[in-house]
């Protein structure tokens, strides 16, 4: 079975680097979803419990924040794994962010 990944990012630039550092590096992607707002992110997540393997989430999201959705998803789902790229770098938001669940931070 191959790698499932969900980005979750508002820059359409984003969306596409990352999709492609992705495709670059893994031979076994099954699945490559992105959506645009917190909103469309949570309802991927919602409507497909635990079948991503890593979730990449920013966290200054329209609809919904991504620490919101990090904090939903770990009440329901310890085991899929999501990295934080976002663009807080203050000690206090990893901080937040990795006592929320993340399994790490990249700023």
């Amino acid at each position: 079975m191959g790698k499932k990944f969900l980005i979750i990012d508002d820059s359409a630039l984003m969306r596409r680097v990352i999709s492609d550092i992705i495709k670059e590096n893994y031979d076994d992607v099954e699945a490559l979803d992105t959506a645009v707002n917190g909103l469309e992110g949570f309802d991927k997540l919602v409507s497909k419990p635990g079948y991503y393997d890593l979730v990449i989430l920013d966290l200054n999201l329209p609809g919904a924040d991504g620490m919101t959705i990090l904090k939903t998803l770990r009440r329901e789902d310890e085991e899929t794994k999501v990295l934080i790229l976002s663009a807080r770098s203050q000690i206090a938001d990893k901080v937040e962010g990795l006592d929320a669940g993340a399994n790490d931070y990249l700023e």
